[in-house]
């Protein structure tokens, strides 16, 4: 087998090791690390949540005595900086012994800035940096997005019609995918930060906004929660709401009453006074909020007119569309995106990097916008 092969298979372990921290390890990235002594796996470890040891020092913990003169694929360069939670990794991989040393990417944190890549030289070891790195930046796309710009990645995800209906003309829309996409749904919230829909759907679907993998009491343990984000301009989200409490971020405007603030904060929520734009909250500055609370992916499941303010402000990265074989009919139904339609065709907007799946008798359509 040529060295480059080589490379490709291990590494491409260590990425799906990394794929398992996903959802837990914001807003730190996901990190993946191995270690091969000849042609045996000896070490592996992958990074769990933040705050938590770093994959290469689980890897090479696990390696113990096998690490000398043995080689670490890791899908991010290893960490050199002091402020943070967890103490830099470069000295233990440099003391560990390792003859060779496989990066994927470099890790675009200016904290870090190619330091590691060059400590690792310095120490004399055999470096190689490059190694299945698209893969890894697709994997960690949410936290490069994230650092370049401070906003979260955002996908936009919706159930609709082959015809592009969201909802019935009376606002019914459960359910119009099958049980395998609405499975399929939560395992994709699972992946997220936080999830955003507007007061509209509190009020309408009284939604809970939790991940639920499972069935029976397997649902009610999930590894993980998202954040839960409403936008209410003028907080009118009903009090009993399902969805008021700890782990949910209420984004309002200075017209909400400020004894309406107080009953909402009592619920456990918390409330972001954040500017208007067009008289409801700036989705913007809602996402920069987060951004800045280390929020680093959201999935919009919003109406129409949630959709069509994200898309035209060049805020959605991806779509997520689960598509069911099913036609709604009628100008009233509602659509994926509301308001008004542009005036020509090269106003809409284009979709790359494609993906059509199969879920049961429905279709997931993914693809990337790129934000203005």
């Amino acid at each position: 087998m040529k060295d480059s092969d080589r490379d490709c298979r291990y590494m491409a372990l260590a990425l799906r090791l990394a794929a398992k921290g996903r959802g837990r390890t914001s807003p730190n990235p996901m990190v993946g690390a191995i270690v091969v002594a000849g042609n045996r796996i000896v070490g592996q470890g992958y990074h769990r949540r933040a705050g938590g040891p770093h994959a290469e020092i689980l890897a090479l913990q696990a390696a113990g005595s096998r690490a000398q003169g043995a080689t670490l694929y890791v899908t991010l360069e290893p960490c050199c900086h002091t402020k943070k939670r967890t103490p830099p990794c470069m000295p233990l991989v440099v003391a560990a012994g390792l003859h060779r040393v496989v990066v994927a990417m470099a890790d675009p944190n200016p904290k870090v800035g190619g330091r590691g890549i060059r400590a690792l030289r310095r120490a004399g070891l055999d470096l190689s940096v490059g190694c299945l790195r698209h893969e890894a930046e697709r994997l960690n796309e949410a936290y490069r997005h994230w650092l370049r710009t401070g906003l979260p990645f955002v996908t936009l995800k919706a159930a609709m019609t082959m015809d592009g209906k969201i909802a019935t003309a009376g606002g019914e829309s459960q359910w119009i995918t099958g049980e395998p996409a609405r499975r399929h749904a939560h395992q994709l919230r699972s992946r997220m930060d936080a999830i955003l829909v507007g007061a509209g759907t509190v009020r309408r679907d009284d939604p809970r906004l939790t991940v639920r993998l499972g069935r029976g009491a397997a649902a009610a343990k999930p590894a993980h929660q998202p954040l839960r984000v409403i936008l209410d301009s003028r907080l009118l989200i009903p009090l009993k709401a399902k969805v008021l409490g700890p782990g949910t971020v209420i984004a309002t405007t200075a017209q909400a009453p400020i004894g309406r603030i107080k009953q909402v904060q009592a619920k456990g929520a918390q409330v972001l006074i954040l500017p208007a734009r067009n008289s409801r909250v700036s989705l913007r500055a809602c996402l920069a909020e987060l951004g800045k609370q280390g929020v680093t992916s959201v999935l919009i499941e919003g109406g129409g007119e949630i959709n069509a303010s994200a898309l035209r402000a060049g805020l959605v990265n991806r779509v997520a569309l689960f598509i069911a074989p099913t036609l709604l009919g009628g100008q009233d139904a509602q659509g994926l995106i509301g308001g008004l339609a542009p005036k020509r065709l090269a106003q809409a907007l284009p979709l790359d990097d494609i993906r059509i799946q199969p879920i049961g008798r429905d279709v997931l359509l993914e693809g990337t916008l790129s934000p203005k």
